[in-house]
């Protein structure tokens, strides 16, 4: 796994004037961690975008603040512009690489299943990621998903049917469907009853999570 890095420099600007630094491509993050006082910090929006889009929410960030030592960090959080998607906000968490963390992996289908390749039948997923407790060292940036061993319709993969190293602990319910073979009527079916006019349906799932609240009014 390639080694992640930030750079961030230690903020004064708080409150309503956080909104200076974002127009000079700043974004305002905290640091903080398990007995650590939190600290406002600043990091470059572009560098920002491009690390949160590596390394998500479940790989492990260098953070590099200037004129200290580097720490090793998660993006425990964000917030972004409603409309206009932009970056608004992150929430750093220190890590201690002796002490599990819990985070949450997001889930990778691959291969193709030979029902789906047929027309015979129509892949339904039950969940886009699982939550996990591991070493920070031990994380892992996805899980792969195998539907080629889909078969048949009806067929389907639980969370405790996925390849988890033995190091890592499923926190997700092992008995919950990820993904399942279903019939094409059945779908059709299930939506005409949801009300649904377009078929198939389409999803585009968000996996970002809420910015934690601090002291600022941003």
């Amino acid at each position: 796994m390639a080694k992640i890095e930030l750079d961030a420099e230690l903020r004064t600007v708080t409150g309503k004037k956080v909104r200076n630094l974002r127009q000079e491509e700043w974004t305002p993050a905290i640091l903080y961690g398990r007995g650590l006082e939190s600290r406002p910090i600043k990091v470059q929006t572009k560098e920002a975008e491009e690390v949160v889009r590596q390394a998500g929410t479940s790989q492990l960030v260098t953070l590099n603040i200037a004129g200290e030592a580097p720490v090793q960090v998660i993006v425990r959080d964000l917030q972004r512009d409603v409309l206009r998607r932009n970056l608004l906000h992150v929430d750093l968490y220190q890590v201690e690489m002796t002490r599990a963390i819990t985070v949450e992996v997001p889930l990778m289908l691959v291969n193709e299943s030979p029902v789906i390749e047929s027309g015979n039948g129509i892949l339904l997923q039950g969940l886009q990621s699982v939550h996990i407790e591991c070493l920070p060292g031990d994380l892992i940036d996805s899980i792969e998903v195998d539907i080629g061993v889909l078969a048949e319709v009806d067929q389907q993969i639980t969370v405790g049917d996925l390849a988890i190293p033995s190091s890592i602990q499923v926190l997700s319910d092992l008995e919950e469907m990820v993904v399942r073979i279903a019939r094409l009527e059945e779908v059709v079916e299930e939506a005409e009853e949801e009300g649904f006019v377009e078929f198939p349906p389409t999803v585009e799932p968000e996996l970002i999570g809420r910015g934690r609240e601090e002291e600022e009014e941003e």
